[in-house]
């Protein structure tokens, strides 16, 4: 029985084509079942990949045992969100990280999750996927938690008026200082 925390091989984002948006490949060294030899090169990934698209470009099912792996999948417009793990994995908590990743994206992207919206907005995407999985394990599975710890902080709304009136009463209460140490001498 594998009891590690270690539950996530991959994070992929294809295109409606089954090219490569956003992947992210786990197997640290310090895990349990030691590390992995198989898709290390950029050639068995991208062939991983296409096989992998070849079975789930068309909607209907959220996940499948492909390849000895479980996958788990979510259609979005024109991109396929995708939880790669072992055979023997949690579904329910693959897909759960799942939801909470593709959800969080929708909120930061303001529901316009395309694949020139990602890409625009990469360095977000990344952060989303970093607070929801770190090293192959999940750590986050509530989207709005997610998006709030990734989205930009609002710009200061109180406005500084800058005109001639606030540079004469800056000049007056310097001067007033200056008047009051030159006397305390």
């Amino acid at each position: 029985m594998n009891l590690s925390l270690y539950s996530v091989n991959a994070l992929l984002i294809l295109d409606a084509e089954g090219h490569r948006v956003l992947a992210k490949y786990y197997r640290p060294k310090g895990h349990p079942q030691g590390e992995s030899k198989d898709l290390l090169t950029l050639k068995d990934q991208r062939a991983f990949e296409k096989g992998l698209w070849q079975k789930t470009k068309k909607p209907g099912a959220d996940i499948i045992l492909y390849d000895g792996r479980l996958a788990v999948f979510r259609h979005s417009l024109d991109l396929i969100f995708y939880i790669i793990g072992g055979a023997t994995e949690n579904e329910i908590m693959l897909y759960s990280a799942l939801t909470a990743f593709s959800d969080a994206v929708h909120l930061l992207l303001r529901n316009q999750v395309e694949k020139r919206a990602v890409l625009e907005n990469l360095d977000m995407v990344i952060l989303c996927l970093d607070e929801t999985i770190d090293d192959g394990i999940i750590v986050e599975t509530d989207s709005t938690t997610i998006a709030s710890r990734v989205s930009r902080p609002k710009a200061d709304t109180t406005e500084i008026v800058i005109n001639e009136q606030t540079f004469m009463n800056a000049y007056q209460t310097v001067r007033e200082k200056v008047q009051q140490r030159i006397q305390q001498l």
